[in-house]
This record gives C-alpha cells, structure tokens and sequence, in this order.
C-alpha cells in the first residue's frame, strides 16, 4: 500500500472514528463522574452545535457515505432511548436479553427524513436528565449488573454501558463539529 493510500485510509479512519473508536476502562469514582457528566451534558452541546445550521447542512453528510447531520441528531435520540430502556431492563431483570435495532434502517425512516431535529432535542434533554437521575443513584455493585447481547451473546454491564454512551455522545457531536469546521461554519 502506498503512502498516499494509507494517508487516505487513516482520513477515512478520522472521519468515521473522529475521537477513536470505545475502549472500556476500570471503574472508578473519577471515572464515572466524567462519564455521567459526557451523558448529562450531551443534549446541550449537540444544540448548540446544530443550531445555526440551515437545512442545507443539516442535508449534509458528515463524511462521504456517512449520514446527514439531520441524521445524526435523530439516530443519538433513537440510540439513547434505547440505551435508557435496556439500562432499567437492566435493573429490574436478571440478565435481560436485549433487542437490538437496524439503525441503519431506522435512519431512513420518515421521522428521521421528515422531522425537524428540535424534535429529537427535545426528546433529548428530557431523556438524558431521568438517564441521568437514575446513573447518579447507583451503587457500586449496581454497576457489575448486566444485559446479554443476543447477536454475540456477550454479557454488557451497566458500567460499560455507561462508559459507551458516553462515548457516543461525544462521538457523534465530534461529527457535527468536524463537518462545520471543514465546512467553515
């Protein structure tokens, strides 16, 4: 492989993954008041990153086969609902076995094509403030408590979903912020 096609591989790598791909970490105090705080603080910031942006851009992939920023407002909203949902699964079940979704298809649905993303915002400022309410009440063991992934059959634990979402969040405001920077605006 040429130098020019690894530069290119590595743009599309930076693009795709701008902050890194997830990788889990130990559980602590520090650690999971960061993470609480990424999930809390998300709604705000994905505002205030999309709101300026008149629907031409919010029509703009992030990168090339990538979805639109109108796109990625409405599929954090759709992820996170379902994260708050196998999380209390989580809590009240022993060992829930989680539904997964086609967020690929699920991104091709009218009300991600059709609506306005105050829509998802919305959603998502009250969502992440009972999401949050209940990580802020957790024990330490609470954390170890876990779902099953029926797809890899791996067990996932509420502190390693937390330390996903977290990730999330900050991955895809990381797309809108890196469009409006290469765009300039």
């Amino acid at each position: 492989m040429s130098a020019m096609q690894t530069e290119n591989l590595d743009q599309l790598q930076h693009l795709r993954y701008p902050i890194g791909q997830f990788e889990p970490q130990p559980y602590s105090d520090a650690q999971k008041a960061k993470w609480v705080s990424d999930v809390q603080s998300l709604p705000a910031l994905l505002e205030i990153a999309v709101q300026n942006l008149d629907a031409p851009a919010l029509h703009t992939p992030y990168r090339e086969g990538g979805w639109t920023i109108q796109q990625v407002v409405h599929h954090v909203a759709d992820s996170h609902i379902n994260a708050y949902i196998r999380l209390k699964m989580t809590l009240t079940e022993d060992k829930p076995i989680i539904k997964p979704y086609e967020e690929g298809l699920w991104a091709e649905l009218e009300d991600t094509k059709g609506l306005p993303i105050n829509i998802s915002l919305t959603l998502l400022h009250s969502l992440h403030l009972r999401w949050v309410k209940i990580y802020e009440s957790l024990k330490e063991e609470h954390w170890k408590r876990s779902m099953i992934h029926p797809a890899t059959q791996k067990e996932i634990t509420l502190w390693e979903q937390l330390g996903l979402y977290s990730w999330h969040g900050r991955h895809h405001l990381a797309h809108v912020m890196g469009l409006k920077e290469r765009m300039g605006w």
